[in-house]
C-alpha cells in the first residue's frame, strides 16, 4: 500500500513539472512574439486608463516654451485640470510634451484665437515668452476669456499698460501666477502682520535667486527667451525681482513706493550675454525701505523673506518653514498647509471669476501687478541713468 501511493506521488509531480514546463515555454514564446511599439502601447494605454479625466473649468493653454509648463501639465496628468486646448505654434513642443504627458493629438492647435473658438475655455494660462504676455491679452480679451500668465506680468511698463486697457475694456480678469502665492509660510507671515504682532513694517527683505537658469539645467526653449532682454525684458532683474515687488506691494497694502534706486551686475557675460545675471532694488515708501535681491549667481536656489517690524521680525526660509521673534521670544515652525482654493492656480482662478472682488488686492491681481511693473521700469531706468527714480 505504502508502495503503491509512493509511485502514485512521484507520477503526480512529473505531471506538474511537465505542465509548468510547457507554460512557461508558452510565455517565452508569447514574450518573444511581444514587439518595443506593443509593448510602448501598452505602456501608454496603462497610463491613459490610470489617468483620471478631470471636470469643472475648462482651461487652455497658451504656449509650451515657459518649463512652468511641466508643473501644470502634471496636475492634468493626474486628472486635477480640465485642460480642453493648448495652442502653440512650435509643432516639436507638440511632440515633446505628447510624449511626455500622454496628451491627446486634439488638444493642440497652432494657433490661440482658434482653439479659443472652437474649445471656448473659460480660461487661458499663458506659459509662452513674457514678452508675449500681450498676445495672450489681445487674443483672449475681446473674446471674453480671462487670462493668468506666468510671473512677471509683461516684459515692459507699456505692454503691461496696454494689457490693463485691455482686460478693464473687455471685463476680464488678468492675473499673475507667482510660486510664493501657494508658500504657506509666506501666507502665514501675511496673517502675522496684519494682526500687529511685529508692529508697523520698518524694512523688508527678500532673496530670490538661483546658480543661473543655464546651470539648474532649463530647456533650450525656455532659455532662448529667457534670456532675450526684449522678449524677457531683462535677465535677473525681471525673473526674480518680480517676486519681491509683489510681495512687498501686497504687505504694504498696495501702497505705491515714492522713490526706487538699483543696479545690476554682469557676473558671467559668456554665458549670458545680452542681460545682467545679478540686481538689487532699493524700494523706498513714506515710512518703510524694501531691498530685492535677485540673482542667477547663487550658490543655491533660495527665495526667502524677512520683515523687520517695530516690535518683532518674521523670516520665511521656504515654501512653509518659518521664524518669528516677538519680544525676545522666538518661535520657528511650519505654517499648515493652504486650503483650497488658496493652494493652486486653477482653484483659486476659479474662484476669482465668481468673486473678483476678493482677488483686487492679493498677489496675483492686476491692480498689485501694475504697481510691480512701476518698481521694475523705475529699477531699469535708475541703473540706466545711474541715479533715484522718484515715482
Amino acid at each position: 500500500m505504502k508502495t503503491n501511493l509512493k509511485q502514485s506521488f512521484k507520477r503526480y509531480c512529473k505531471i506538474l513539472l511537465a505542465f509548468a514546463l510547457f507554460t512557461g515555454l508558452g510565455a517565452v514564446n508569447a514574450a518573444a512574439q511581444t514587439t518595443p511599439a506593443d509593448t510602448s502601447a501598452k505602456a501608454k494605454a496603462d497610463s491613459l486608463a490610470a489617468r483620471r479625466i478631470a471636470t469643472g473649468t475648462k482651461v487652455g493653454i497658451a504656449g509650451l516654451n515657459h518649463d512652468h509648463i511641466h508643473l501644470i501639465l502634471n496636475e492634468y496628468r493626474h486628472g486635477n485640470v480640465n485642460i480642453i486646448g493648448i495652442a502653440e505654434p512650435d509643432k516639436k513642443l507638440w511632440e515633446k510634451f505628447g510624449k511626455l504627458y500622454n496628451l491627446p493629438d486634439s488638444l493642440f492647435f497652432e494657433d490661440l484665437k482658434t482653439m479659443c473658438l472652437k474649445r471656448k475655455p473659460t480660461i487661458v494660462l499663458g506659459y509662452n515668452a513674457v514678452g508675449k504676455h500681450i498676445d495672450v491679452v489681445e487674443t483672449c480679451a475681446p473674446l471674453g476669456i480671462s487670462v493668468m500668465v506666468e510671473k512677471p506680468l509683461a516684459a515692459t511698463l507699456d505692454q503691461a499698460k496696454r494689457m490693463e486697457f485691455l482686460a478693464l475694456k473687455y471685463y476680464i480678469n488678468l492675473l499673475t501666477n507667482y510660486e510664493t502665492t501657494w508658500y504657506s509660510s509666506v501666507q502665514s507671515a501675511y496673517n502675522t502682520v496684519r494682526t500687529d504682532s511685529i508692529g508697523v513694517i520698518r524694512k523688508m527683505v527678500f532673496h530670490d535667486g538661483h546658480q543661473g537658469p543655464r546651470e539648474i539645467g532649463c530647456s533650450e526653449d525656455f532659455l532662448s527667451w529667457l534670456t532675450d532682454p526684449e522678449l524677457n525684458g531683462a535677465g535677473a532683474l525681471n525673473d526674480f525681482g518680480c517676486y519681491g515687488a509683489d510681495m512687498m506691494t501686497w504687505l504694504m497694502q498696495g501702497q505705491r513706493p515714492i522713490a526706487v534706486t538699483a543696479i545690476a551686475r554682469h557676473y558671467k557675460p559668456s554665458v549670458y550675454p545680452k542681460v545682467e545675471d545679478d540686481a538689487t532694488i532699493i524700494v523706498e515708501y513714506p515710512n518703510a525701505t524694501g531691498m530685492i535681491e535677485a540673482s542667477w549667481n547663487w550658490p543655491f536656489s533660495i527665495k526667502d523673506m524677512e520683515i523687520f517690524g517695530a516690535k518683532g521680525y518674521i523670516h520665511t526660509f521656504d515654501s512653509d518653514s518659518l521664524q518669528i521673534r516677538v519680544n525676545n521670544t522666538t518661535r520657528e515652525f511650519k505654517a499648515p498647509p493652504l486650503v483650497s482654493p488658496a493652494n493652486a492656480p486653477v482653484p483659486y482662478f476659479t474662484a476669482a471669476l465668481k468673486n473678483p472682488i476678493k482677488s483686487r488686492n492679493d498677489r496675483s491681481s492686476l491692480k498689485y501687478n501694475m504697481i510691480v511693473m512701476q518698481i521694475l521700469d523705475a529699477a531699469k531706468r535708475s541703473i540706466k541713468e545711474g541715479k533715484r527714480i522718484v515715482l
